[in-house]
């Protein structure tokens, strides 16, 4: 029950913790490409799971008091919300977090060296274009890969309208 109290180790410690474990998971999640993020798979939860798990131990170290967790879970809240307001506020910041779009098929060709690098296939290029009305890829006129995974297909303007 004492320890239910104390901190194992000074307060700004878990506050660097937290800063250094977000910072680099979030740089890792950014890395791991826009798709990754786009479409929740039952692996994707078991990866979060896990590296919820892995990274636990980096942020706690041996404290298991009741007021380091609330410190922790308030500065990664807050850290969390201090990115969410730069983005808002900041083009290049929300660049560097979020991504930019990137074009993936241009006049009814698909560009096959940026769906590998984007990890996207053909097949999810084909779903999208379904999902859209769209059943030709001849009849595409912009395909680009939105930040949040989700592919938008821009129809090819029909000649005359």
């Amino acid at each position: 029950m004492t320890d239910l109290f104390n901190l194992a180790m000074p307060w700004w410690e878990f506050i660097l913790r937290a800063v250094v474990v977000y910072t680099v998971v979030l740089g890792m999640v950014r890395l791991s490409g826009k798709r990754a993020l786009g479409q929740i798979t039952p692996f994707d939860v078991l990866l979060i799971v896990l590296l919820g798990n892995a990274v636990q131990n980096a942020l706690l170290g041996q404290d298991t008091s009741l007021g380091g967790g609330l410190l922790l879970a308030a500065t990664l809240i807050l850290l969390n919300y201090g990115v969410g307001w730069l983005t808002t506020r900041s083009r290049r910041i929300e660049s560097l977090v979020e991504g930019e779009p990137v074009l993936i098929a241009r006049d009814g060709q698909l560009l096959p060296s940026v769906l590998k690098r984007e990890l996207v296939t053909r097949a999810d290029v084909e779903a999208a274009m379904r999902q859209q009305g769209c059943l030709r890829i001849e009849d595409v006129g912009l395909a680009l890969l939105e930040i949040n995974g989700h592919i938008t297909i821009v129809p090819k303007r029909k000649p005359g309208a």
